[in-house]
């Protein structure tokens, strides 16, 4: 059977309440990213997201972004390279201490919001984020846009890189991401966001933005959790799957 890597962002809220929503996406998918206190999350949030992904079989991440709770890491900021280098670690040791009270072992990294699209759109950041991530965290994995500048500085760095594609958002010509504010760049329909999800799967051909063929593999799907249909999308995505002969695991 064929097997996909479905990751969710997930650790967002700040209470029991929005852990026990998290949770109702965990047996659906096989990756949880977990805020570390950046842009949200606090350590009870953190405690129990790593105690529900670990009741699921779940593979666990840190997702850091930039030190900015206030803007939820949406917005790029302003800061010395030092000590955005020192903060994103900061994040990531702190799950992982939280981590390792619970039995729990960290498998990979993948930056939020403004973090990730900064690093993509610099090779010069993703090159010095990944060179301090090798160094602090060298058994971790790095979750990154597939055919960017954070897997080319993974290549450049040595550092395992699990290609990120996404069911729901269109890719330009050059096999990136579709702009938000381009129309059109968000899909909406299900069934187009299973094609998508199938040819990425499968390496099989599908539409760009412009209409143009593409075709390329992705080593982990992108589930938004943010969603308010969240679990309803991953409960019929999942099924769609089993149907397809694709099997969900890490």
């Amino acid at each position: 059977m064929t097997t996909v890597d479905i990751n969710c962002d997930l650790g967002e809220g700040n209470t029991a309440a929005d852990c026990t929503r998290d949770a109702l996406l965990m047996p659906f998918i096989s990756r949880c990213n977990i805020a570390c206190g950046g842009h949200a999350g606090n350590d009870d949030t953190m405690a129990l997201s790593i105690d529900n992904a670990m009741a699921n079989g779940l593979a666990i991440g840190a997702h850091p972004s930039y030190p900015d709770r206030d803007n939820f890491g949406r917005h790029s900021l302003a800061i010395a390279r030092p000590q955005l280098l020192d903060a994103v670690a900061a994040q990531i040791e702190r799950l992982s201490t939280i981590a390792a009270h619970r039995h729990a072992t960290l498998d990979h990294i993948k930056l939020h919001g403004a973090l990730y699209n900064d690093a993509e759109a610099d090779p010069a950041l993703a090159i010095s984020l990944l060179e301090m991530l090798k160094s602090r965290f060298p058994t971790l994995k790095i979750l990154g846009l597939a055919n960017a500048a954070t897997e080319q500085a993974a290549h450049t760095v040595g550092i395992p890189f699990l290609r990120e594609g996404f069911m729901d958002r269109r890719y330009l010509n050059n096999h990136q991401l579709s702009p938000r504010s381009m129309q059109g760049a968000v899909i909406d329909d299900f069934t187009q966001c299973l094609q998508q999800t199938l040819a990425l799967i499968r390496g099989e051909t599908f539409l760009s933005i412009h209409g143009e063929p593409l075709r390329f593999t992705a080593d982990s799907i992108c589930l938004h959790g943010d969603n308010i249909h969240a679990p309803e999308i991953a409960t019929r995505l999942h099924r769609a799957l089993q149907r397809a002969g694709v099997d969900v695991r890490a």
